[in-house]
């Protein structure tokens, strides 16, 4: 089975704060607002992989109420997406991710947002696609954006893998 989530996040920019995409730290002058780090690309994420397996929104978990998320590192928002993903027998295949933001450009730093999500997520970098957009005549010029989808199968049953080896074996004598 396969199940397909999507998520989107968007916080302005605001000075004194830094700047955190995809759990890395960016140099730029501003950072995201927000109740926790502000990592857009990580709430966007957060939110497509609880709702590929119908299991709520990132304000469920996190709730921008709760003093205890102020300034929290976002990480913290995937690890728990992940283990509701994998309590739910599911692992993630893919993920592909569209920022709309100015400045800073992304494209040097791509590989290591890249990276860091594709350890989050557990699955190799190749599975994971992040892209940039400037938001041309949207008047965003203060904001970022991220949508992002992620693709989910259900997870193999480490006891089948073993007897489909063990009769693979069987056949090779």
């Amino acid at each position: 089975m396969i199940r397909i989530g999507y998520g989107f996040d968007s916080h302005s920019f605001a000075p004194n704060i830094p700047l955190k995409i995809g759990g890395v730290e960016l140099p730029h002058h501003s950072g995201l607002a927000g109740h926790s780090d502000g990592d857009v690309l990580l709430h966007a994420l957060t939110d497509a992989l609880l709702g590929a397996i119908a299991a709520g929104d990132i304000g469920g978990y996190f709730p921008p109420s709760d003093p205890k998320w102020k300034g929290a590192d976002s990480v913290t928002f995937i690890e728990e997406a992940m283990r509701q993903v994998e309590k739910a027998g599911f692992r993630v295949v893919n993920a592909d991710a569209t920022l709309i933001l100015n400045a800073p450009k992304i494209g040097p730093h791509a590989f290591n947002i890249r990276a860091r999500v594709a350890g989050l997520l557990k699955v190799d970098i190749g599975a994971v696609s992040i892209k940039a957009k400037t938001p041309e005549g949207m008047n965003l010029e203060n904001a970022a954006l991220a949508h992002v989808v992620v693709l989910l199968e259900t997870r193999p049953d480490p006891e089948a893998i073993e007897r489909e080896w063990e009769a693979m074996q069987e056949l090779l004598v």
